[in-house]
């Protein structure tokens, strides 16, 4: 069992019973122990004319390999209704795997860990909630480190 680190957004529809929902979903069908951080309202980035997100963070375990717990954070993704849309656009549900333990998988153009989570204080301060402790296997640096050398000054997360 490894441990599995996942960041989640959405700022379309209800964006907070969609968090919730999704993290339900993670923890009946992806991983085992799921918790969830506190649910943080971020302005969005690259394309400011759009609401602002509800970001937060689940963590648990999973036997599953990187790839597959991906496929079945977008299933997740179809299930509660996300339509295809440009990058940086509006989201009804986001979800990034941004750990699976101490994997590196870069294939079919999925990345894990996330290429830029550590640029990102919307990912990195509710990751922080859960694992401040990990490791990324691409820095060998902990969350914590990664969020107090966070570059990211336009996306401050405020708890909802």
């Amino acid at each position: 069992m490894q441990n599995v680190l996942l960041s989640l957004g959405a700022n379309l529809g209800d964006p907070i019973a969609t968090i919730t929902r999704a993290a339900e979903l993670i923890g009946q069908t992806v991983l085992s122990d799921m918790r969830l951080s506190a649910l943080y309202r971020t302005a969005p980035v690259g394309v400011t004319d759009q609401p602002d997100f509800i970001n937060a963070a689940v963590s648990g375990y999973s036997a599953a390999s990187a790839k597959q717990i991906h496929d079945a954070c977008k299933d997740i993704e179809r299930s509660l209704g996300r339509k295809p849309r440009a990058r940086w656009h509006e989201r009804e549900i986001d979800i990034d795997v941004i750990l699976v333990g101490s994997t590196i998988y870069d294939a079919d153009d999925i990345h894990i860990p996330h290429l830029r989570f550590h640029e990102r204080l919307f990912v990195l301060q509710p990751a922080c909630d859960l694992l401040p402790d990990a490791a990324c296997p691409r820095t060998g640096k902990s969350l914590k480190q990664l969020l107090q050398e966070c570059p990211d000054t336009t996306s401050k997360p405020r708890r909802v």
